[in-house]
């Protein structure tokens, strides 16, 4: 089994580092991007509604429509960090959140994890707070939730991995496969 016989920061960042970790028996080393784990939540309202936000994303250089998510900010759980999340991105409130589990972003590069969650019957803060800069809410009937799938709407790869993780535990409320 090849073994990491060393590791060093190559490039750090407020947002990720670069790691150079030499395998046992390859000349050059290989680079990980370490970001922090982040977590993203299939949340849905008392009548059903998947909450999902709308942001423009500099990457793409263009709008995305997602589901609730975020970094796991220093010193909080998965779940504080995305009932934080929930509340600063869509105004909503979560009782009880399921884990789903951790999946691994992309095991050729990245060295993090995303925490999956899934609540129903998320209710609004009243007073509503002011949501994060530049996020719109978007609530998706039950009814148009695969079509908003199947139509690339909501096309970010790893909350349609989180999406299906839901629906596979049958967490994914009366949209279930």
């Amino acid at each position: 089994m090849p073994k990491i016989s060393d590791r060093s920061v190559v490039f750090a960042t407020p947002w990720f580092q670069v790691i150079a970790k030499q395998v046992d028996g390859h000349a050059s080393p290989h680079y990980t991007v370490q970001p922090p784990d982040y977590a993203a939540m299939v949340a849905t309202d008392l009548e059903g509604n998947l909450l999902l936000v709308r942001q423009y994303r500099p990457v793409v250089e263009g709008y995305t429509l997602e589901l609730p998510s975020g970094l796991v900010d220093p010193g909080e759980t998965p779940e504080q960090s995305m009932r934080r999340e929930l509340i600063e991105e869509t105004g909503h409130e979560a009782g009880e959140v399921e884990s789903l589990g951790a999946l691994l972003p992309d095991v050729g590069r990245l060295g993090n994890r995303m925490h999956c969650f899934a609540a129903s019957n998320v209710r609004p803060i009243l007073p509503a707070p002011v949501l994060d800069d530049g996020i719109e809410l978007v609530r998706v009937k039950p009814g148009e939730v695969f079509a908003t799938l199947a139509e690339l709407r909501c096309n970010h790869a790893l909350n349609l991995a989180v999406l299906m993780l839901a629906a596979v535990k049958g967490r994914f409320g009366s949209f279930s496969l």
